[in-house]
């Protein structure tokens, strides 16, 4: 056997010999913590109102990672916000005011979604009054169901 590859098979069986040795006989590995406070977690709490009064308001929580919550329809819903979450951008962020809007009107509808996404907090509002207000409706049309639907 050529010499390096002696040395080779040596350090690997002594590595494997001093972790075997290192460790306790049984251990399993740990598992990974889970997120202590809940603030690091992709939960989100959904207000939407048909009206834009908060009074007949419904409100849904979402956990995504692992999907959960009161929403009905979380794991599309989750799935929606994954397709929404580009590293470096914020997903629900406000139209820019200088944006060239149309001038449709989609009702009274309002919506806030509060919490945390991708380890960032989140407070948006969200309604229908012009066309770019609709465009970025449309863009979380599950996340942001409408109380019937």
């Amino acid at each position: 056997m050529p010499l390096l590859h002696r040395l080779a098979v040596t350090a690997a069986l002594t590595t494997a010999a001093t972790v075997g040795a290192l460790a306790p006989a049984g251990a399993t590995p740990l598992p990974l913590p889970l997120p202590f406070d809940g603030e690091s977690a992709d939960r989100l709490v959904i207000t939407v109102s048909e009206t834009g009064d908060p009074d007949d308001a419904a409100t849904y929580v979402l956990d995504c990672h692992p999907t959960g919550g009161t929403h009905p329809r979380a794991r599309a819903a989750c799935a929606q916000l994954d397709s929404q979450t580009v590293w470096g951008r914020d997903p629900f962020a406000p139209v820019p005011p200088d944006a060239m809007c149309t001038g449709q009107y989609g009702g009274p509808i309002t919506a806030r979604v509060t919490g945390h996404w991708a380890g960032r907090p989140v407070n948006a509002w969200f309604n229908r009054t012009n066309g770019c207000e609709i465009a970025r409706w449309n863009r979380f049309s599950i996340v942001l169901r409408t109380p019937g639907s």
